[in-house]
């Protein structure tokens, strides 16, 4: 889908994008071929090309770092299909409280597709073992990440980078206009959860850690349990998602059309 993309250029927006999908100029190579593009002056046309040309070379070059700082975070969910066998989903647990007040994190879980892992206060959670964690992964996958997850992290850890390419689907949902919580939506698709912990929320997540600090490692289990439901879930709805906003961008009714290096 990124490569479909001409939204990322300065001054065009989803209209005029589809405005080139119609015309057949549907990939950032057919965009560079065109030498002239009606609506678009020559200058700004060779700047275009210039920044295609780049982002091309970075996303051969599996760049996500630079992607991430030179793609607005409302298209990061277009990288999903360049990415998605270097991903994590992340999702953590904390104490309920603010980190500018006392609040702290409990529990990290991080789920690849294939693995999930996780790290716990006052056992493996620390920077170093979550950096090693971390190391490799290429796009982040959260629910709500973007306004929760990841700034208690970065101001947990200070050390920690995480300046790659973010799905947030709590944002994804919204512009496909799905209300409600992780839970909700989950039901809304038919995801099930593991019956143990199914009902729970995240202030059940608080309460199982008091609970486990006063020895009941049963709490501790199904803490574990339903942060693991929690990251596993996401990658799942992702797939979902990333399909479902592809499908709304339009650009599959354009598959095929011949360029005429202008707009109709």
């Amino acid at each position: 889908m990124i490569r479909h993309t001409f939204s990322i250029l300065n001054g065009i927006g989803e209209r005029f994008e589809h405005r080139l999908w119609r015309s057949g100029i549907l990939t950032w190579d057919d965009f560079c071929r065109c030498k002239e593009i009606l609506g678009i002056p020559t200058l700004k046309k060779l700047l275009y090309n210039s920044q295609l040309n780049i982002l091309s070379d970075e996303l051969n070059n599996r760049n996500s770092e630079f992607l991430a700082s030179n793609i607005k975070k409302a298209d990061h969910w277009r990288l999903f299909e360049e990415f998605k066998g270097d991903a994590v989903c992340l999702d953590i647990e904390t104490n309920g409280l603010h980190y500018k007040y006392g609040g702290y994190i409990t529990m990290v879980g991080l789920y690849n597709g294939f693995e999930w892992r996780y790290l716990i206060r006052g056992e493996n959670l620390t920077s170093r073992n979550l950096s090693k964690e971390l190391k490799g992964y290429k796009y982040l996958i959260t629910f709500y990440g973007l306004v929760f997850d990841v700034p208690f992290l970065l101001n947990y850890f200070s050390d920690i980078r995480l300046n790659i390419p973010h799905f947030d689907l709590c944002m994804a949902a919204r512009k496909l206009g799905i209300n409600g919580g992780m839970k909700k939506i989950e039901d809304l698709f038919g995801i099930p959860r593991d019956l143990s912990v199914q009902g729970f929320n995240g202030y059940d997540a608080v309460k199982l850690w008091r609970l486990y600090q006063n020895g009941n490692l049963e709490a501790r289990y199904l803490l574990m349990r339903y942060n693991m439901q929690d990251t596993v879930n996401l990658f799942r709805l992702a797939e979902i998602f990333y399909k479902m906003l592809r499908d709304r961008s339009g650009i599959d009714n354009y598959i095929g059309a011949k360029s005429v290096c202008g707009i109709n």
